[in-house]
């Protein structure tokens, strides 16, 4: 199943909630369902509130399967549940969804369209039995593929229709409870993070004609951040090293307006950190360099793979290097993809095929992060200058239309130094905190030293690594 289709959930619930969160083979951090529910990788947890208050229904990855297949632009997802509650009850769930699946390749962009192709649900309660008789779903979404990270947003409105048996003997009478789904959700995902905040409001019509209300709202997230350790040996080769805890959460809120309660409820749960120890720099010439932090986070990061025990921070960066630091920083996909035949020919006439990590620049050629300085030079040997670093840091998330319309002036007073080309960027850059200027100005055409560079890129990994997930998370949850 394709990444950024993992949000493309089923609509399972039993009454108003919204599943959660399975961790994925990459670096996705997407909810299953619109139930609400959350889960980690053993433990499941929902509330439903089809008897007109909530009841905390739980299970283990035992009782939970999940399995998805993609067929000539077709992608089925089916989820079968066996889950309890606090007091015996029990509830059985197994839908299939199939959506249609449209590439479109030349701007980076896919749309997927579902529906519901199989229901049966059943939850009983003391003596009472619920059982879903319709099920319609209207689910869409759209995901643009941008160099560093992937953007989605979906919408889906849902009708759910349930039996119950009221009453006994003679006077046994069934009734329907009707349940309106109106869901949003937002996300990102990228090598460093991912993160998804779902929205859903619920109107349930019970059988004795009264309405009760429910806003849920889930967001899970992915990290991925490097921490360090400190050497306790004195007589160690090193002083200390780098490592990566990647780790996964999932948090979800109930609020509901029932005819004979209100209130919230919320659940939480979290992954287990994942820990992976990273190369060791040791670089000679960093002591007292004020980058040497970010030199070395990305060097053990492999983003920068200097062989010499010198860095030399303070000589001129060149376009070359920045090109294929930034290819592996913004992902290191080129290694995942599959391998295609080789082509002969090379991007650039002053490139060979045969520089070291030339798939790196070739890759971030074509996905339109790196331009040459003309259509067949790239002056690989060439010094990197500010608003080139910026243009390309910005191409890179996708963000070029952040900037205000045409014909606009950024804030510095070397505004009319800047390239027509890399006006946009650097705006961007300034806003994201990408780049800065210095005493009002942004000097252009500067000259980029290593060390330099490598602050940047540093800046540009953590802005991949905790501001996008406070975007998602964190401003639509609390201040939407």
């Amino acid at each position: 199943m394709n990444n950024q289709f993992k949000f493309i959930l089923s609509l399972a619930f039993s009454c108003l909630l919204m599943l959660g969160l399975i961790m994925p083979q990459k670096s996705s951090a997407q909810s299953l369902d619109f139930t609400g529910g959350i889960k980690n990788e053993y433990d499941y947890e929902e509330y439903i509130f089809i008897t007109g208050e909530p009841i905390k229904f739980t299970g283990t990855s035992k009782n939970i399967s999940v399995t998805t297949k993609e067929s000539k632009g077709k992608l089925t997802e089916t989820y079968k549940l066996t889950l309890t509650g606090p007091k015996g009850e029990k509830l059985a769930r197994n839908f299939a969804y199939t959506y249609d699946v449209t590439n479109y390749d030349q701007i980076g962009q896919s749309t997927a369209t579902g529906n519901v192709t199989k229901f049966t649900e059943k939850i009983t309660i003391n003596n009472a039995t619920y059982t879903l008789a319709d099920y319609q779903l209207s689910d869409s979404s759209v995901t643009d593929k941008r160099p560093a990270s992937d953007y989605y947003a979906g919408n889906a409105i849902a009708r759910k229709t349930y039996t119950t048996v009221v009453g006994s003997g003679r006077n046994a009478k069934t009734e329907e409870i009707t349940v309106h789904i109106d869901s949003r959700d937002e996300g990102y995902e990228n090598f460093w993070g991912a993160a998804e905040t779902q929205i859903t409001e619920y109107e349930i019509q019970f059988g004795d004609g009264e309405i009760g209300t429910v806003t849920n709202k889930v967001s899970t997230a992915k990290s991925r951040v490097l921490e360090y350790n400190e050497s306790d040996a004195s007589l160690s080769s090193f002083k200390g090293n780098y490592k990566t805890i990647s780790s996964a959460d999932t948090l979800s809120q109930y609020e509901y307006d029932l005819p004979k309660t209100s209130g919230t409820v919320s659940l939480e749960i979290e992954y287990m950190p994942k820990i992976e120890m990273l190369k060791i720099p040791k670089f000679r010439d960093l002591s007292s360099n004020w980058a040497r932090e970010q030199i070395e986070k990305l060097y053990s990061l492999g983003i920068l793979d200097d062989q010499s025990n010198f860095y030399s921070p303070n000589t001129p960066e060149q376009r070359y290097d920045f090109a294929v630091a930034i290819g592996k920083a913004i992902d290191i996909r080129v290694l995942e993809e599959k391998k295609k035949k080789a082509t002969t020919t090379t991007i650039f006439k002053d490139v060979k095929r045969t520089m070291k990590d030339y798939n790196y620049l070739e890759a971030a050629v074509k996905k339109g992060v790196i331009f040459g300085i003309t259509p067949q030079t790239f002056e690989p040997d060439g010094f990197l200058t500010r608003e080139q670093a910026a243009t390309i840091l910005v191409r890179a998330l996708g963000l070029e239309g952040k900037a205000p319309d045409p014909n606009f002036a950024t804030s510095y007073g070397d505004d009319y130094k800047i390239s027509d080309y890399a006006r946009d960027s650097v705006y961007v850059a300034t806003e994201l905190g990408l780049l800065k200027g210095d005493g009002g100005n942004f000097n252009p055409k500067g000259i980029l030293t290593r060390a330099e560079s490598a602050a940047i890129i540093e800046r540009f990994l953590r802005y991949l690594e905790t501001d996008l997930k406070e975007n998602y998370r964190d401003n639509i949850l609390f201040y939407e």
